[in-house]
């Protein structure tokens, strides 16, 4: 189950007189992620490199910011892939120590940076949400409102005119085992506006 971040968790490595500053943090957008590297730059003046990766669906991307080539950004996406991670952002502030690391040096010093600060984040399961309407007489809302709050089912609006007409949420898990639920405790008489929901 993909997981995210509960918030910002943060890693400092010295390695041959170069100082990494690493953090990974919840992060929703690549605007988002941007303007967070801004605000690192303009923190750290300073720092000879500004590197990041970020994993959010199709936002994702990973910037060297003047390393070489797929020896920074990259290695850090990689570290979030292979930790089943969405929505979360990497980033290492480099200073420069002088002393030139060398591709796999480098890769190794940007992976082990990220992996540092991901040892101390605490980790959120993502929970996917499926959104459901429906329409019933109002004999069975009480029942109707009993079953979803046992589910953990969040109601998200609900109207009253000749019928009850509500719309609610479940995690996507959860969703099936909840409508057969529903089906059964008001015998069939739920009705599903559009089409039938699987379940």
């Amino acid at each position: 189950m993909p997981q995210t971040l509960a918030a910002p968790s943060h890693s400092e490595r010295l390695i041959k007189k170069s100082r990494f500053l690493g953090c990974v943090q919840p992060t929703a957008n690549r605007a988002e992620a941007q303007r967070i590297v801004a605000a690192l730059r303009t923190e750290h003046p300073g720092a000879a490199h500004v590197c990041w990766a970020l994993l959010a669906g199709g936002q994702s991307a990973a910037v060297d910011d003047g390393e070489p080539s797929g020896t920074a950004g990259r290695s850090m996406l990689d570290v979030l892939r292979h930790q089943d991670l969405e929505g979360v952002l990497a980033t290492v502030v480099r200073h420069y120590g002088g002393v030139k690391l060398g591709a796999s040096g480098l890769v190794r010093a940007y992976t082990d940076t990220i992996a540092q600060a991901l040892l101390k984040a605490e980790r959120i399961p993502i929970v996917r949400r499926q959104t459901f309407h429906c329409r019933l007489p109002y004999a069975l809302e009480g029942r109707l409102r009993r079953e979803l709050e046992l589910a953990g089912a969040e109601i998200e609006q609900i109207g009253h005119a000749a019928t009850v007409d509500l719309v609610f949420s479940i995690g996507e898990h959860d969703a099936p085992a909840l409508l057969q639920r529903l089906q059964n405790a008001t015998q069939g008489r739920l009705e599903w506006p559009g089409a039938q929901p699987a379940g």
